[in-house]
């Protein structure tokens, strides 16, 4: 017995030596996590919402002010191209239209008297010069009296003047003629506007008029009676917000993705083909604060929207830019660091300052020296014999997950992840342990 316990304490002994040699001999260093970089394809997109609206729509207003006696659609019914909606009472229109045509045919009356007048007129014009030549002839014989003479004379200026005045009567009646033709066409005109058809195949979107309600002519100041509205359903635009920083990157015919809340679990697509020029206006009763700058994106959606409505809440994600296996790096592994750099612009390196657990910064009151510059440099760490080398890079096309890398490490090479605090607090250098490989599965698309 004596001798099992003797060896059971040999054993323990032994066993705590070697657990000690382990936990001192272990690597030490920042225990953290990293990816192996490799090639992707990425995908960048702009977010917008906004509201679903046909691409053609028509707003029926009233072109008569009356009171609408027959009305044949609902609204949400399907109607066709020259389909009977509606009338307006025609009776005032009817009765315009009768003394109309009967002014036309008092002008054409009048007319007709003038030319009589005028025939007249020449007659007695004619008459009067023959009298003139015989009082003439006799004043040259002697045998009348200059008072029959000049008698003669003044006869014939005014069966002149009386000529060019029945003349310009006819011409006062053929304007007079003109002008009551064109006033019956126009009240002609007016009645066909008192029955409304519908100008294309559409649904009826809203109905503002019932029976019995009194239509309204817009003027300059009010506006009239919108009866109706019209759309065509076949043809969908999402008008979307987007924001001023976005717009930029927004280029007509770019593909879409359209979500529509109304309907679920189906994405249509789409492409740009109307870009706002200027801001959208906000609401004047708004705060005096600084408002969001947007601007109106328009989308014509390719495929066809079932159960649809003008008005419906719509989601697009506009795609700015794609990218086709590109080496990509996880946006968690970028971070910034102040840096050195020479008159060459060569990043050259700095005394490392001791750890103390907090984000590496470099003392304002520490002057480069000459030729140098300090400035802030985004850039990654990648893990290299047990150490965390930090690499500047420059990136291209921003994804969901990933960023195009355009600079720095090469595919295979692997970068350092997380945690989020560590990354915040490693130096270029700095000894590490990695504890485990992010998973390398999943696509660059990108908002």
């Amino acid at each position: 017995m004596k001798k099992a316990l003797i060896i059971i304490g040999v054993l323990l002994i032994a066993g705590a030596i070697v657990a000690a040699n382990l936990f001192y001999t272990r690597e030490k260093g920042t225990e953290v996590t990293a990816e192996t970089l490799r090639l992707r394809d990425l995908e960048s997109f702009v977010s917008a919402s906004g509201k679903i609206q046909p691409k053609r729509q028509v707003s029926i207003s009233a072109n008569q002010m009356g009171r609408v006696t027959r009305l044949a659609v609902e609204e949400g019914q399907r109607v066709k191209a020259g389909q009977f909606l509606l009338e307006i009472d025609p009776r005032s229109l009817e009765g315009q239209l009768q003394r109309g045509e009967a002014s036309v045919v008092a002008a054409r009356f009048s007319l007709e008297r003038a030319r009589t007048t005028v025939e007249q007129s020449r007659s007695n014009l004619e008459l009067a010069r023959q009298n003139l030549a015989r009082q003439q002839e006799l004043w040259k014989e002697g045998l009348t009296t200059r008072q029959e003479l000049e008698r003669a004379q003044n006869d014939l200026k005014i069966r002149e003047s009386d000529l060019k005045a029945t003349e310009q009567e006819i011409l006062t009646s053929e304007q007079r003629i003109k002008q009551e033709e064109a006033s019956l066409a126009t009240t002609q005109y007016s009645l066909t506007q008192v029955i409304i058809n519908s100008p294309m195949d559409g649904i009826v979107v809203r109905r503002n008029i019932e029976e019995g309600e009194t239509a309204v002519v817009g003027t300059m100041n009010n506006a009239g009676s919108q009866l109706l509205t019209i759309a065509d359903m076949s043809q969908l635009e999402a008008e979307v917000e987007v924001d001023e920083t976005d717009i930029p990157t927004v280029a007509l015919g770019q593909q879409a993705r359209v979500t529509i809340d109304a309907v679920p679990d189906r994405t249509f697509r789409g492409r740009v083909t109307e870009i706002g020029n200027s801001p959208i206006q906000g609401n004047s009763a708004a705060s005096t604060g600084r408002q969001a700058t947007n601007f109106k994106v328009v989308i014509t959606i390719e495929e066809e929207v079932p159960d649809v409505r003008p008005g419906f809440t719509c989601s697009a994600e506009i795609v700015t830019a794609t990218r086709k296996g590109v080496l990509s790096v996880p946006i968690q592994a970028l971070t910034v660091r102040e840096r050195l750099y020479d008159a060459a612009g060569n990043m050259v390196p700095e005394p490392k300052a001791p750890s103390n657990g907090v984000e590496p910064t470099v003392d304002a009151s520490t002057e480069p020296p000459p030729g140098h510059t300090r400035k802030e440099t985004e850039g990654l760490f990648v893990v290299k014999d047990g150490r965390a080398v930090f690499t500047p890079v420059k990136i291209g096309v921003a994804g969901e997950r990933y960023f195009e890398l355009l600079t720095g490490p090469k595919a295979g090479e692997r970068v350092i992840t997380g945690p989020f605090a560590s990354v915040r607090t490693l130096d270029d250098n700095d000894q590490i342990k990695v504890t485990s490989s992010a998973a390398s599965s999943g696509d660059g698309t990108s908002k």
